[in-house]
């Protein structure tokens, strides 16, 4: 990382008094960005010399040692990362020049907020100067004076208000008149204001823009002073813009400059067409010029999006008398002032600026917001970090200079972008070199650098015998072939030169590039399971390893399971691994099965233990080969076991296994009996005693009713068979009355 440098902005706020109220200090950090990408683009280049190297990107270096590439490697070889070239190049024989910042000594920024210094006696930015070494005044307007925009009838030109019904005098229509410079006497601006008469044009928006553009850019005729520029616009209509000219015949699109003539005329108002919203905003930032747009109501909307447009602008809303003007002017200012934007002039192509601000209470903006901060009270701080990037060679490796400021400020930052776009090496290059062919080309930075016409890694062939059919034969398997160097390498003076791949460590190669390390077999996501080379698309095994992806072991070691058995005696061992003899068997030598009637009871205790610290084994727990994870509600499968803890409760857990480690998980929440309710059982019983004897005096009740109603009946029976006795037998002799009734009485009982 090459050394930064501080660039701080110091901003000064005044009212049209000239009144030192503030310092803001802000600063900007300049840094030569280190690109990293995943993809090697020094390979990808395919550079032939260090200066196409270094120009591919920031991290690549140039090997500029002799000899350093062999038999079928190109030029293109010598560039890669640095850390890729240091397996194979020496520190000092790599080329890769870094950018530096060198800052000019600078004027320290006014902060003394006690005394009123000059306006040319304050520095507001620092520093002013540095060195970037990058590897890769009032005015009035109308309309234009043609039709349609005005009428061109004798009396309409004399009086554009001559229909008015009140007879008022209006002047002729102007495109813009410089009607007073800039001046601090107030006296003659009130008068010459005073003066002032309206005028009129045929159609509602007018020439505003012809009159910006030329405040903007006639400078000396304006009169703006190195301060704080403000061009106030007032109108209560909208704007022409760069096309509305055609409509009067006028095709000549705006050129930016000065037409005043000494009378402050607009001079060329019926020559050129209005500026475009693109071209104003461009003058309107080189002149450090801030708009105010002070409109009636009826138009503020229109201006509102228009200032959107126009960095530093405000738009205002007049009152129907305009007499709010004053207010909202300073208004107006005060919403600019506690703004900041940066901007930079025109960059040369390939160097591209990336801001990032740092504004107040933490906020940090990038991108196209990057440029600015707001709600800026004296005495805030604000930074901003700005990136120069390079790509290829810039400016055709001339020196640039740019500049930055703050719109609104005077001051600016110079900054002179310096290009690497060569080795030093290059300058040491010795042309028509006899190590190219016979001074076929330049030794440069240790590879030859071929003259026109002439090809190959010592420039030996001719160019036009390259892509000939005998020149290509030798680099294709046989005649049949249409694929030149297996179609992993160019074909160069009957050689083939095989591709370099982005890995270092993936390499290509053989007569006809037809060999690699790449296309091997793969076992657990590695070339040759990682137990064997690969040498010409096939793998090598280490010893104890056997198979085209060199992943099965030789060695059964890893398949003894309990009680010494090859996989436990429920499978066999195939490449290291058991293939159990049924699916219900598990684990890495078939040693469990979770679904056997005796794996539950088996792994109770453990499970109860390393769960809930309860159970026969609490003691011994750490003898447990497993662990536990309780979750909140277990899938239950046909495989979970439901068993019984010491308390009686009913617990979950289901037992697998991935690999060689058990995995147990168990349901944190236990099903247990609920204790019995003494009160409710003693209730319920007192109740049952009280039921069950009322119950029973209920029956014996009825039985007893049931008793009576039979006796009841039998006894009417008796009762009738005596009288139908009486009727059927003869007369006898009368029962005295006492007798009868002692009769009746006993029968009765």
């Amino acid at each position: 990382m090459p050394p930064s440098g501080e660039l701080a902005i110091g901003m000064q706020k005044r009212r049209c008094s000239q009144l030192l109220v503030g310092i803001l200090a802000l600063s900007c950090l300049f840094m030569i960005r280190v690109q990293t990408e995943i993809s090697n683009e020094c390979l990808s280049a395919n550079a032939k010399s260090c200066e196409d190297c270094i120009q591919a990107d920031s991290q690549c270096g140039w090997c500029k040692q002799e000899n350093f590439t062999g038999p079928g490697e190109l030029t293109s070889a010598r560039c890669n990362f640095v850390e890729n070239l240091l397996h194979r190049c020496p520190q000092k024989y790599i080329e890769s020049p870094h950018g530096q910042t060198v800052i000019a000594p600078a004027r320290p920024l006014t902060a003394d907020r006690r005394e009123r210094p000059k306006p040319e006696d304050i520095t507001q930015i620092a520093p002013q100067k540095l060195t970037l070494t990058l590897r890769s005044g009032f005015g009035s307007f109308v309309d234009k004076t043609t039709m349609p925009f005005i009428s061109m009838t004798p009396k309409m030109v004399q009086n554009p208000c001559a229909n008015n019904l009140n007879g008022q005098l209006c002047t002729s229509p102007f495109g813009y008149k410089n009607v007073l410079s800039l001046t601090a006497n107030g006296t003659e601006f009130n008068q010459l204001v005073g003066k002032q008469q309206i005028s009129g044009n045929m159609d509602s928006p007018e020439g505003g823009f012809d009159a910006m553009m030329q405040a903007a850019v006639c400078g000396d005729k304006i009169g703006w002073r190195n301060n704080t520029r403000l061009l106030v616009f007032s109108t209560d209509a909208g704007f022409h813009f760069a096309g509305d000219g055609k409509l009067g015949g006028i095709v000549l699109p705006n050129d930016g400059h000065c037409h005043l003539s000494s009378d402050g005329m607009y001079s060329a108002s019926n020559h050129l067409d209005y500026p475009s919203v693109a071209q104003l905003v461009q003058k309107l930032g080189e002149n450090n010029i801030q708009p105010i747009f002070a409109v009636t109501e009826e138009f503020h909307s229109v201006y509102k999006e228009l200032s959107r447009l126009i960095p530093k602008s405000a738009v205002g809303m007049l009152s129907a008398n305009s007499s709010n003007v004053i207010q909202l002017i300073i208004n107006a200012y005060n919403a600019l002032s506690s703004e900041v934007i940066l901007e930079n002039s025109r960059l040369p192509a390939g160097v591209h600026f990336h801001y990032t601000a740092f504004c107040k209470h933490g906020h940090v903006h990038t991108g196209d917001k990057g440029h600015s901060c707001s709600d800026i009270q004296i005495g805030d701080e604000v930074r901003f970090q700005i990136e120069a990037i390079t790509s290829g060679c810039p400016n055709g490796g001339k020196d640039a200079v740019v500049e930055i400021r703050s719109l609104g400020f005077q001051e600016h930052v110079t900054v002179k972008l310096q290009f690497i776009c060569q080795c030093k090496c290059q300058a040491d290059g010795q042309p028509n070199s006899d190590e190219c062919h016979h001074g076929n080309g330049t030794l440069e930075c240790g590879a030859c650098r071929c003259n026109p016409g002439r090809v190959g890694r010592l420039c030996e062939c001719d160019k036009n015998e390259v892509s000939s059919e005998d020149v290509e034969a030798s680099c294709k398997k046989d005649n049949t072939s249409s694929v030149v160097c297996s179609g992993k390498g160019d074909c160069i003076c009957g050689e083939c030169f095989c591709h370099k791949r982005d890995n270092p460590l993936e390499v290509i190669w053989g007569n006809l590039c037809e060999c690699n390390n790449l296309t091997c077999d793969h076992a657990n996501g590695r070339i040759c399971g990682g137990n064997g080379v690969c040498n010409c698309s096939h793998c090598i095994c280490f010893a104890n390893f056997s198979g085209s992806d060199c992943s099965c072991p030789s060695s059964t070691a890893t398949c003894v399971g309990r009680g010494e058995e090859m996989c436990s005696g429920r499978g066999r061992c195939k490449c290291g691994k058991c293939v159990c003899s049924e699916s219900k068997y598990q684990g890495p030598t078939c040693e469990h099965c979770p679904t056997c009637p005796d794996a539950c009871e088996e792994h109770r205790d453990c499970a109860e233990c390393r769960a809930f610290g309860t159970g026969p084994q609490k003691e011994s727990c750490s003898t447990c080969e497993f662990n536990v994870t309780k979750v909140e509600q277990i899938e239950r499968q046909e495989s979970t076991c439901k068993v019984k803890d010491e308390n009686y409760c009913w617990f979950y857990f289901n037992y697998t296994y991935e690999g060689r480690i058990p995995q147990v998980f168990v349901q944190s929440k236990r099903e247990c009996p609920e204790e019995p309710n003494i009160l409710a059982i003693i209730a319920g019983v007192v109740a049952g005693i009280v039921f069950i004897g009322l119950a029973l005096l209920l029956i014996w009740k009825l039985l007893m009713i049931l008793h009576d109603r039979r006796e009841f009946a039998k006894f009417e029976k008796d009762r009738l068979n005596a009288k139908w006795d009486t009727v059927r037998t003869a007369p006898r002799s009368p029962v005295p009355p006492l007798q009868c009734r002692r009769t009746c009485k006993e029968y009765r009982k």
